[in-house]
Protein backbone atom coordinates (compact mmCIF):
# COMPACT_ATOMS: atom_id res chain seq x y z
CA UNK A 1 0.00 0.00 0.00
CA UNK A 2 3.30 2.50 0.46
CA UNK A 3 3.20 2.65 -3.56
CA UNK A 4 0.00 4.65 -3.31
CA UNK A 5 1.29 6.79 -0.17
CA UNK A 6 2.57 9.80 -2.49
CA UNK A 7 -0.65 10.13 -3.98
CA UNK A 8 -2.33 10.32 -0.81
CA UNK A 9 0.36 13.06 0.24
CA UNK A 10 -0.05 15.13 -2.73
CA UNK A 11 -3.85 14.67 -2.58
CA UNK A 12 -4.20 15.52 1.13
CA UNK A 13 -1.65 18.92 0.11
CA UNK A 14 -3.80 20.23 -3.02
CA UNK A 15 -5.89 23.25 -2.05
CA UNK A 16 -8.61 21.48 -2.79
CA UNK A 17 -8.13 19.37 0.47
CA UNK A 18 -7.03 22.41 2.02
CA UNK A 19 -9.77 24.87 1.72
CA UNK A 20 -12.37 21.92 1.69
CA UNK A 21 -11.04 20.72 5.33
CA UNK A 22 -10.95 24.73 6.70
CA UNK A 23 -13.97 25.51 5.58
CA UNK A 24 -17.14 25.47 7.33
CA UNK A 25 -19.66 25.15 4.18
CA UNK A 26 -17.50 24.03 1.80
CA UNK A 27 -17.65 20.30 2.74
CA UNK A 28 -21.12 19.90 3.26
CA UNK A 29 -21.60 21.56 -0.37
CA UNK A 30 -19.11 19.44 -2.59
CA UNK A 31 -21.06 16.37 -0.86
CA UNK A 32 -24.64 17.50 -1.78
CA UNK A 33 -23.31 17.85 -5.41
CA UNK A 34 -22.21 14.38 -4.92
CA UNK A 35 -25.22 12.61 -3.55
CA UNK A 36 -27.48 14.24 -6.25
CA UNK A 37 -24.88 13.62 -8.75
CA UNK A 38 -25.00 10.10 -7.71
CA UNK A 39 -28.66 9.78 -7.62
CA UNK A 40 -28.52 10.95 -10.85
CA UNK A 41 -26.08 7.98 -11.59
CA UNK A 42 -27.73 5.33 -9.96
CA UNK A 43 -30.66 6.42 -11.34
CA UNK A 44 -29.55 6.40 -15.12
CA UNK A 45 -28.35 2.96 -13.95
CA UNK A 46 -31.28 1.97 -12.64
CA UNK A 47 -33.88 2.47 -14.95
CA UNK A 48 -31.64 0.80 -17.73
CA UNK A 49 -31.29 -1.79 -15.55
CA UNK A 50 -34.70 -2.36 -15.50
CA UNK A 51 -35.21 -2.33 -18.93
CA UNK A 52 -32.65 -4.99 -19.24
CA UNK A 53 -34.23 -7.16 -17.30
CA UNK A 54 -37.80 -6.47 -19.29
CA UNK A 55 -39.39 -5.20 -16.12
CA UNK A 56 -40.02 -1.42 -17.58
CA UNK A 57 -39.81 0.38 -20.79
CA UNK A 58 -40.61 -2.68 -22.78
CA UNK A 59 -41.16 -0.74 -26.23
CA UNK A 60 -38.01 1.09 -25.99
CA UNK A 61 -35.36 -0.43 -27.78
CA UNK A 62 -32.04 -1.41 -25.62
CA UNK A 63 -29.52 0.28 -27.56
CA UNK A 64 -31.53 3.75 -28.24
CA UNK A 65 -32.65 3.54 -24.80
CA UNK A 66 -28.95 3.52 -24.03
CA UNK A 67 -27.36 6.27 -25.78
CA UNK A 68 -30.20 8.27 -24.80
CA UNK A 69 -29.51 8.05 -21.49
CA UNK A 70 -25.73 8.44 -22.07
CA UNK A 71 -25.61 11.73 -21.52
CA UNK A 72 -27.05 11.91 -18.40
CA UNK A 73 -25.19 9.15 -16.91
CA UNK A 74 -21.64 10.07 -18.59
CA UNK A 75 -22.30 13.59 -16.73
CA UNK A 76 -22.80 12.70 -13.77
CA UNK A 77 -20.54 10.12 -13.21
CA UNK A 78 -18.00 12.58 -14.46
CA UNK A 79 -19.62 14.65 -11.86
CA UNK A 80 -19.31 12.22 -8.82
CA UNK A 81 -15.73 11.23 -9.85
CA UNK A 82 -14.56 14.66 -9.75
CA UNK A 83 -16.73 15.61 -6.40
CA UNK A 84 -15.42 12.06 -5.04
CA UNK A 85 -12.17 13.32 -5.53
CA UNK A 86 -12.60 16.38 -3.44
CA UNK A 87 -14.08 14.79 -0.91
CA UNK A 88 -10.85 12.39 -0.91
CA UNK A 89 -8.60 15.23 -0.84
CA UNK A 90 -9.83 16.78 2.51
CA UNK A 91 -9.36 13.57 4.23
CA UNK A 92 -6.57 11.53 2.19
CA UNK A 93 -4.83 10.62 5.38
CA UNK A 94 -8.13 9.44 6.56
CA UNK A 95 -8.84 7.29 3.54
CA UNK A 96 -5.12 5.85 3.20
CA UNK A 97 -6.35 3.31 6.18
CA UNK A 98 -9.60 2.70 5.75
CA UNK A 99 -10.35 -0.58 4.45
CA UNK A 100 -14.03 0.18 3.26
CA UNK A 101 -12.27 3.27 0.89
CA UNK A 102 -9.97 0.53 -0.53
CA UNK A 103 -12.85 -1.80 -1.08
CA UNK A 104 -14.72 1.49 -2.66
CA UNK A 105 -11.76 2.22 -5.38
CA UNK A 106 -11.97 -1.74 -6.64
CA UNK A 107 -15.39 -1.72 -6.68
CA UNK A 108 -15.01 1.75 -8.69
CA UNK A 109 -11.81 0.70 -10.82
CA UNK A 110 -13.93 -2.43 -11.45
CA UNK A 111 -17.78 -0.81 -12.68
CA UNK A 112 -15.79 1.81 -14.39
CA UNK A 113 -14.34 -0.57 -16.57
CA UNK A 114 -17.69 -3.43 -16.97
CA UNK A 115 -19.45 -0.41 -17.57
CA UNK A 116 -17.35 0.93 -20.30
CA UNK A 117 -16.42 -2.84 -21.67
CA UNK A 118 -18.68 -5.38 -21.43
CA UNK A 119 -22.14 -3.66 -20.49
CA UNK A 120 -21.66 -0.74 -23.13
CA UNK A 121 -21.21 -3.83 -25.61
CA UNK A 122 -24.57 -5.24 -24.17
CA UNK A 123 -26.58 -2.17 -24.46
CA UNK A 124 -25.61 -0.87 -27.75
CA UNK A 125 -25.68 -4.25 -29.40
CA UNK A 126 -28.85 -4.22 -32.26
CA UNK A 127 -29.08 -8.05 -30.97
CA UNK A 128 -30.37 -6.48 -27.72
CA UNK A 129 -33.73 -5.03 -28.76
CA UNK A 130 -35.29 -7.76 -26.96
CA UNK A 131 -34.61 -8.46 -22.92
CA UNK A 132 -32.69 -11.58 -22.61
CA UNK A 133 -30.49 -13.96 -20.14
CA UNK A 134 -27.78 -12.03 -21.59
CA UNK A 135 -28.88 -8.70 -20.97
CA UNK A 136 -30.21 -9.49 -17.43
CA UNK A 137 -27.23 -10.77 -16.27
CA UNK A 138 -25.39 -7.67 -17.71
CA UNK A 139 -27.75 -5.47 -15.75
CA UNK A 140 -27.22 -7.53 -12.21
CA UNK A 141 -23.61 -7.23 -12.49
CA UNK A 142 -23.82 -3.31 -13.27
CA UNK A 143 -26.48 -2.72 -10.31
CA UNK A 144 -24.29 -5.48 -8.44
CA UNK A 145 -20.94 -3.37 -8.74
CA UNK A 146 -22.60 0.22 -8.85
CA UNK A 147 -23.98 -0.92 -5.62
CA UNK A 148 -21.01 -1.88 -3.92
CA UNK A 149 -19.38 1.20 -4.40
CA UNK A 150 -21.98 2.92 -2.63
CA UNK A 151 -22.42 0.66 -0.29
CA UNK A 152 -18.44 1.15 0.23
CA UNK A 153 -18.77 4.06 0.30
CA UNK A 154 -21.10 4.67 2.82
CA UNK A 155 -19.10 2.28 5.19
CA UNK A 156 -16.07 5.04 5.07
CA UNK A 157 -18.18 7.24 7.62
CA UNK A 158 -18.40 4.37 9.96
CA UNK A 159 -15.67 2.51 9.73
Amino acid sequence: MSFFRPFFQWSDGTWVGIALRRSLWLFPLVETIHLLALSLFLGTIGILGLRLFGFAMRRQKIPQFARDLAPWNIGSLCVVLLSGWCLFASEAFKCYDSIPFHIKMVCLFLAVLYHFTIYRKVTQSETSRVTTGRTRLAAAISLLLWFSVGLAGRAIGFL
